[in-house]
């Protein structure tokens, strides 16, 4: 690949305010100093409840390259990317969060290495500045879940990153609700790339993900990649019989041979109220497959856009908006 190709950026926001205008801002200049074109800036306002959405309208009048799509309510981080990747048109898609913690500057190192041939090129984070609280579930998380999942999925690699028209249309084609971006970008294949990139502290405002959003997140990644605890389960029982079968040997040796019963009623009780813990932990796990599947029965559409401004039609300049008019005889 010798020519420079279209970039599109893809920015889910929810309650960027205070951080708008710098991220615009950066975005532009990015923009501006890539070569070919044009190039695009898709914004995704998922439902935000502060001026973040007539920021981006007045963004999009100064500027015809900043596209804005607002969804009906907030549906979620993952929802807003989805939708992004729906309405997005580039030859290459570069997928970052709006809090400033994914530089945009980095955009032309992930074009050159598309430019060498890969479709998926992902930022894998050298330093995260959240807290070391936060940074250790992190690390564990993703280790656990490359165990866990039957496909590769690179560690430390957030949905920040680029991907190919080609990764945009396969991931279009996804109907599931709960969707873990990353772990489907990983799935569609092609050949794929880390590279890493310094991620900066949030610039101004609270993290959108509380602590049981991510938890969320994070079982949204296992369930949808994994049937090990599911597995899990089944050989924990089949553990359970072989010991249950074993002591009850050793209690009929005892009676018949030694005259004497087994006693431990504590020992009993404690056994009988774990077992009855795990049982209710398991079909807790066997429910979150049962509900996701529920979920996908439904069919319900994964977002609803209220409005777009530059996105599709809209995208035309004035002289082909006239052009066409001029044609039909208005």
């Amino acid at each position: 690949m010798t020519r420079h190709p279209k970039l599109a950026f893809a920015i889910p926001l929810h309650n960027e305010e205070a951080v708008l205008a710098e991220l615009v801002r950066r975005v532009r200049a990015v923009l501006d100093a890539i070569p070919g074109g044009p190039h695009s800036a898709l914004f995704v306002d998922d439902g935000s409840t502060d001026r973040t959405l007539e920021g981006l309208e007045q963004a999009a009048r100064q500027d015809r390259r900043v596209q804005v799509i607002s969804l009906s309510r907030n549906f979620g981080h993952q929802a807003a990317l989805t939708a992004a990747l729906d309405f997005v048109d580039g030859d290459v898609v570069l997928l970052m969060d709006g809090d400033l913690q994914d530089p945009p500057e980095s955009a032309p190192q992930f074009i050159q290495k598309y430019l060498e041939g890969y479709d998926v090129v992902y930022a894998q984070r050298r330093h995260r500045k959240e807290s070391w609280p936060l940074r250790a579930c992190y690390f564990l998380f993703y280790r656990l879940l490359a165990k866990l999942s039957d496909v590769y999925l690179p560690l430390d690699a957030g949905d920040f990153g680029l991907i190919s028209r080609r990764v945009v249309e396969q991931l279009r084609r996804l109907p599931e609700h709960h969707r873990y971006l990353r772990g489907l970008r990983s799935w569609v294949g092609f050949r794929q790339i880390g590279l890493e990139v310094e991620r900066s502290g949030r610039r101004a405002g609270k993290s959108k993900y509380s602590f049981l959003r991510l938890l969320k997140l994070a079982s949204d990644g296992i369930f949808a990649f994994s049937i090990v605890p599911i597995r899990a389960a089944a050989l924990l029982g089949v553990v359970t019989i072989i010991l249950a079968g074993c002591f009850t040997v050793y209690a009929l040796y005892s009676k018949l041979f030694l005259d004497r019963s087994p006693r431990g009623f504590t020992a009993l009780t404690l056994l009988v109220v774990f077992l009855s813990g795990v049982l209710l932990f398991f079909l807790g796990i066997i429910g979150e497959y049962v509900g996701r599947v529920y979920e996908e029965v439904k069919q319900r559409p994964m977002y609803i856009v209220k409005e777009t401004i530059h996105v599709g039609r809209d995208l035309r300049d004035e002289n082909d908006l006239l052009a066409a008019a001029n044609l039909s005889g208005h």
